[in-house]
Parts: structure tokens; sequence; C-alpha cells
């Protein structure tokens, strides 16, 4: 049965080999006739295609290819691929931007500003970055506000942000919205931006267009400017009044530009000045990699004074890597002290365009700086003039800041507005202005003097008011001294001045510091730890003869007791025993005097004048 049994097992597995040995040999064979039928197809095929080009008598037929539509790309009705941002007639279309325009605020209405907000009519602008000040709601493809859709904000007309010499105000340009139906480009336009500056958008300003007060494009200044790029950025202007500025912190909050004061004409002796901290903000924000622009406060009464400014601006600024515009800003001028006091409208234009005409000669971007008010209808300024030349910079302060108020209500071109003078940047300790700018650049431009500069520091005074004196002090008992007039950060202290000590005080500051010369430095020590009496100790030591001595005492007339108890002394001071003359129980009472500035009281207690630690008595009712 063992036998018979495993003969069966083995007829079975030979029977089962054959089958499968079947199924493989029919699986080949299937797959061959496949692939002879696909094969015959694909041959039919091109002889088609090869009688169709024939047929239609076009020899470059053959070698045309079609365009491959790529993933952010759409394709029309015939197939043609359409760039991303661009519809089937060659228009813009938000709903395929393949940028994001919004950084860092959520989509701010994007570069291609298509129409005004929730309305067809399009007063949107898709051209150079000073319309694209014009943004629509947050979270918009690249709707835009119309002009005046959002009625007139508050508006800071002159002095708008506080550069102390220069009252800051604002910048733009004077140009009408175009018909964002005009705003086109052709479908084989792979890009939206657009290379340009100077207010002179290819779309809105084509001199062609009916009723716009544009002027020419040269060419040439759009070659000059092909590192510019249309988006949005946000960047802060500075000057003297933030103090020291810590850049690397405020690289690390996101600030994409910074615009940095370099000088000022004085108002009235019509001195060119320096900015304190100028090379100092120049010099750190380049180090951090801040992308940097100047601007400079003109009080200019002539022509010859706007050019001088204009030179002296741009050798200053020759050895720094300067990317963003040189502004010009002027404000104060109805002042009666003011030396600019009763130049016309035209006069001052005239030397705004002097200022910004050299700028551009020195090879950099020009931009000019305004209020809204100063700016609108041309009421202080031609922007007839200025805003169809340069970039323009306006300042206006709503009430509610962007992006909650999504543009300036200024009616003209600009490229950059400054919508709050009350910003918070980390880095920066005090208030500053927080600019959106409509146009960046591709990287950071090298500076035209590549020689090296010697590191500068941040002068820590310059914002202090010292009244010049020339004295030798001593400290009363210790003090220290430091490299800034703060106590803040510890690692400011070069040394400890003690009694005895004599160091040279060259000035009284009006924040409580004096300014020392120690070793050769300039360093700061509180002025109350310091005297100009050089035995100060000697005279302000409490004596048997002399017991209130460098004490001041508030009179008064009044019934105290002890506490608990304490020492009566014959000197206000706890270093001698023998001072003791009795002590003062709970209950007993004594007339107090006098409550001295160094926490003893003076009492009459028994006949006799004694002294007693004040925390050590309290009033008797």
């Amino acid at each position: 049965m063992d036998k018979l049994f495993q003969g069966q097992k083995k007829q079975k597995k030979d029977n089962r080999k054959k089958i499968l040995n079947i199924l493989a040999i029919i699986l080949v064979s299937c797959s061959m006739v496949y692939l002879l039928i696909l094969g015959f197809r694909i041959v039919k095929n091109n002889d088609s295609t090869l009688d169709d080009a024939i047929g239609s008598n076009n020899e470059d037929s053959l070698f045309e290819e079609t365009p491959e539509v790529g993933e952010n790309d759409f394709a029309n009705q015939d197939g043609q691929s359409i760039p991303s941002g661009i519809d089937e007639n060659g228009d813009l279309n938000p709903n395929h931007m393949e940028e994001n325009r919004g950084e860092n605020t959520g989509n701010l209405g994007g570069e291609g500003n298509l129409g005004g907000e929730g309305n067809s009519s399009g007063e949107g602008n898709l051209g150079s970055e000073e319309n694209l000040g014009n943004l629509g709601d947050t979270g918009n493809s690249g709707d835009t506000v119309s002009t005046g859709d959002l009625g007139d904000t508050a508006d800071l007309s002159q002095g708008n942000h506080n550069h102390g010499d220069d009252k800051d105000s604002s910048k733009q340009k004077n140009e009408n919205l175009e018909d964002s139906n005009k705003n086109t480009k052709k479908p084989n336009d792979s890009k939206v931006v657009e290379e340009n500056l100077d207010a002179k958008d290819g779309d809105k300003e084509d001199p062609q267009r009916e009723g716009n007060k544009g002027g020419n494009t040269n060419i040439s200044d759009l070659e000059d400017q092909t590192d510019e790029e249309e988006t949005i950025t946000y960047g802060i202007d500075v000057a003297k009044w933030q103090g020291v500025i810590d850049w690397k912190k405020v690289k690390e909050s996101g600030v994409d530009f910074a615009m940095i004061r370099v000088g000022y004409r004085t108002q009235v002796s019509g001195e060119i000045m320096e900015d304190p901290y100028a090379k100092y903000n120049l010099q750190q924000a380049s180090k951090y990699e801040i992308p940097i622009g100047v601007y400079f406060f003109s009080t200019a009464i002539n022509k010859k004074e706007a050019k001088e400014e204009a030179k002296w601006v741009a050798d200053f600024i020759a050895p720094y890597p300067i990317t963003y515009p040189v502004a010009f800003n002027c404000e104060g001028f109805s002042d009666q002290e003011n030396r600019q006091y009763g130049l016309s409208k035209e006069e001052r234009s005239a030397l705004a365009n002097t200022f910004l005409d050299e700028i551009k000669k020195q090879g950099y971007e020009p931009m000019f700086y305004a209020s809204k008010s100063e700016m609108e209808k041309s009421a202080q300024w031609d922007m007839d003039l200025l805003g169809s030349k340069y970039k323009v910079w306006v300042a206006q302060y709503p009430e509610k800041p962007y992006p909650e108020t999504l543009k300036s209500s200024y009616s003209g071109k600009h490229a950059m507005w400054q919508f709050t003078g009350n910003g918070t940047v980390e880095g920066i300790e005090k208030a500053v202005d927080i600019n959106v700018a409509y146009f960046s650049y591709k990287s950071i431009k090298k500076p035209k003097d590549p020689t090296p500069q010697e590191a500068v520091n941040a002068d820590p005074a310059a914002l202090i008011d010292f009244k010049e004196v020339n004295e030798i002090v001593t400290a009363k008992s210790v003090t220290n001294l430091r490299s800034v007039p703060s106590s803040v950060d510890p690692d400011t202290i070069v040394a400890v001045l003690h009694y005895g000590d004599r160091v040279k005080r060259t000035g009284i500051g009006n924040n409580g510091w004096s300014r020392l010369e120690y070793e050769g430095k300039i360093v700061y020590g509180v002025t109350s730890f310091l005297t100009t009496d050089l035995n100060y100790q000697e005279n302000n030591t409490p004596t048997i003869d002399r017991p209130e001595a460098g004490i001041t005492f508030e009179e008064v007339h009044e019934k105290v007791t002890a506490k608990i108890k304490t020492n009566l002394r014959l000197l206000p001071s706890a270093e001698d025993e023998e001072t003791i003359v009795t002590t003062l129980l709970n209950g007993d009472v004594a007339i107090r005097t006098g409550i001295g500035d160094n926490g003893w009281s003076r009492v009459e207690y028994q006949g006799q004048t004694l002294y007693a630690l004040t925390s050590y008595l309290t009033p008797v009712e």
C-alpha cells in the first residue's frame, strides 16, 4: 500500500509540471501577438502623419514642435501652452498667477493688479512699481482698489516722520489709473513682472494713450534697470532718532530693505551735516545683507546748493552697496525761520529736480519724498514735473495702518508708501517709520567705490544735549565709568572711579549722565555720583561739630516713638558705638524735627538734639 501511495503522488506531481509548462507557453505566445499588433498600429499612424504633412504642402510642419504645457501653465483650445498668469486672450489672469505677490501679508493683491476692489470696471494697475501701490484686499489674486475707493485716509502734512532736523513727510507721483483692459501682455510672455523704473511703465505710460500724462520711455533707462522686479517689499527708514540699532536683530525680524538718512542741510545756517549714525547704519545694514537706500534732507535755496547736496551724497555713499533709491526730502519750508521760507512751489520743485537729476548722473536711482497733502493736486510741489520723472515716496498715516488700509489715498503714482511713523521692529528701541515698496531687486548692488572703509561705532551720545564744561571731578564714593550713557548692559563698564581718583568732565547731559575723559577715552558716569568738590568726603562727613555735614534734612515737627527700641546718637551714623547717648523704647516720646536724605531722623529728646534711624521710628497719634 505504501508503494502504491508513493507512486500515485509521483504521478500527480508530474501532471502538475506538464500543466504549468503548457500555461507558460500560451502566455508567451499571447504577449508576442500583442506586441506585433501594437507595432503595426504605430507604423500605420506614422505613415498617416507623413501623408498629412505632405498633403498640407507645408515643408516646415514636419519640424514644428508643439509647446509642452507646464504644470503651472494651461492650454488654449488649440492646444498651445499659455504661461501662468496669462489667459487665452493674452491678458493677465489673476486666477493663474504663478507668483505669490503677497508674501508676509497674505497675498496683498498681487503685482498684476486687475480691476478695482470688488468691481469689474477695472481701475486696477498692471504696470510699473509705482502703480502697484494700489493694492486690493488681502487674499485677492491681483485686484486693486481703484483710486478714491477707500476715500481720503488721515494725512500727515509737513513733519510726517519725525526726523528731527528734518521733519519727514512722504513720497509719490501724480498719474491717473488706466483701464486694466488696456494692461495686457502677449501670450508668449512668460513673466508677469516688467523691468521698469522712473514711473515709465510700458503699458500705463504709453504716450499714445488718450489722456495719459506720462512721458516717453527711454530704452536705455529700462536696460539700466534690468535687475529690478515688481513685487512687494517691506522696509524701514531710520536716522539718529532711532538711536543705536542692532542690525542683526533687524535682519532677523524680516525687514526687506532700509532707507538710511545720510545727512541734512541745516535750516538756518545752511551747513551740510552728516547724520551721526549714518556710517554706522550703512556699515551694519550692509554687513547683515539688508538692501539699503538713502535719503537726504535738503534746505537748498538755489540750484548750486541743490547740486552741491547731491554730489555730497554721491561721494558719501560711494563706498556702500546702495541698491534702493536715493531720495530727496524737503520739509518745513513754511516756517519763517527756515531759509527756504518764501520760495515758490515752482522754485522748490526746480531745486528738487536739480538734486535728483544729479543723483541720476551719479549712477543712482532718484526718488522724491513728500506728504500726500503736499503732492495732491500739486499743492506744494510740481508733480507734473517730479511725478513724471522719478519714483515717488508718499507719506500718509491712516488711522488704520497697512494692511488694514491697503493703499494711500494719494491719487498720483507712487513707488513707496510710508504708512506709519510708529512702527515696532526688533533691534530698534524707539518707534520707527515703516514702508511698503512696490518693487525689489534681484541682488544687492556693488559699491561704486570698492575701497574698504574703516569700521565705525555708533555715537551713543548723539541724542543727548550736553552742557559743555571743562572741570575736574571725583566720585563721591565709588561709581562705574561706562562706554555708553546707560546702565542697562553690565558689559559697558570700562572702569571704576573711587573717591580721590580724578577725571576731566567735558559735558553734563540732560539725561543725568556726564561725559568724561578717562585714560584717553570718552566715558560716561552718573552725574549725581560725581562732584567737583575734591574734598567731598572730608567736607561732607558728619562730625560732632558738624553732625549734619553732607546731609539734607526735610524740616518737620511731630511726635515719634520707637517701633520697638532704637539707639539715639550724637551723629547720624552707626559707625561709632561711642556716639550712642541713650535708647528710645516703644512708648517713649521724642519730637522729630527733620528727616534726612541719608535714612536718619533728627529728634529732640530730654533736652538734646540726637539722631535715630528713620525706619525704626513711628509717629505718635
